[in-house]
């Protein structure tokens, strides 16, 4: 297997953990978790997360550091996450009765989990 090779198996097997590592941090502060790995034509939701009604679109990212996993998502996977999540709810009417947010869970190199609830919104 050459290097490249194994380098994407690794970064594919961190994110499985950081997401693992996520979905307990979200489960610990009351959210239910009710969907991961969700595919759609519009590209793929890391994980769905429900708490008193409000729904929340979850991407999560790993880096070395929390800065650094906060500043990973860009303008672009906003707005495919956005597209993903307007395919989800089309999907699942009953989601949501409280409201829709995107929010973004980062963990670092040694576990540590931060939430940034409210992450970015649709511009108009």
């Amino acid at each position: 297997m050459n290097r490249r090779v194994q380098r994407g198996h690794l970064a594919f097997a961190t994110g499985l953990d950081a997401e693992h590592i996520a979905m307990a941090a979200l489960e610990l502060d009351g959210w239910r978790i009710l969907g991961r790995r969700l595919r759609t034509q519009a590209g793929e939701v890391d994980m769905v997360a429900e708490k008193e009604g409000l729904l929340a679109v979850i991407e999560v990212k790993h880096r070395p550091t929390l800065a650094g996993a906060a500043a990973a998502l860009g303008r672009r996977q906003q707005v495919r996450l956005m597209a993903a999540a307007e395919v989800l709810l089309a999907e699942n009417p009953a989601w949501g009765a409280n409201g829709v947010r995107f929010d973004v869970v980062v963990v670092d190199r040694h576990g540590a989990v931060r939430r940034i609830a409210d992450a970015f919104r649709l511009m108009g």
